[in-house]
């Protein structure tokens, strides 16, 4: 499917997920489900992934996912507001402890002055030790043709997904420490 080699990272997330005692899942729209095939790439990753919704159109993202109908008409599927709503979604919908979701203009449509080609927004949610569910996101801008910023995507939901473990396993359950690319 996609030509970079990610099972470092991805060996690296399995064991700190594993060490957690968590089970990941994924929300994904312009990635199609790439990050999902990445993960389930490594063998044994049935020990730590749970699944994926792959909510390309908007109503899955609202149907399946739980994104309202108001945040999509008022910030669009690219947003903050609505990956955040499909991380969540996808702790409720997975029953699982942690999530990152993605939607953003992989090209070569689709973008507008206010969402250029390349805008991808990050959203990684996990649930405190009371249940309560926590999320985090970011925007990122990508360069290159559809292929290269679907693989950019998918790299940078994996290393995110590092740093939510990384963080939660010093302790910082709020995930403070993630680096916001801006």
């Amino acid at each position: 499917m996609m030509s970079v080699d990610l099972t470092p990272a991805i060996n690296v997330l399995a064991e700190s997920l594993k060490t957690l005692g968590w089970q990941m899942g994924t929300a994904e729209s312009c990635t199609g489900g790439g990050i999902a095939y990445y993960l389930t790439e490594v063998p044994g990753s049935s020990a730590w992934f749970a699944g994926s919704v792959v909510s390309y159109s908007n109503a899955v993202k609202q149907d399946v996912l739980g994104v309202t109908s108001h945040d999509l008409m008022d910030y669009g599927a690219v947003s903050e507001q609505v990956v955040a709503q499909m991380a969540q979604g996808a702790l409720r919908v997975l029953n699982i402890d942690c999530a990152v979701s993605v939607s953003g203009i992989a090209g070569p449509g689709g973008a507008t002055p206010r969402k250029p080609l390349g805008m991808v927004c990050f959203a990684w949610s996990w649930r405190d030790a009371h249940g309560t569910s926590h999320a985090r996101t970011t925007t990122k801008q990508f360069t290159g043709d559809r292929h290269s910023i679907r693989v950019q995507t998918v790299e940078y939901a994996i290393l995110g997904m590092q740093r939510l473990c990384d963080a939660f396993g010093s302790g910082d359950w709020y995930f403070e420490s993630f680096e916001r690319d801006d």
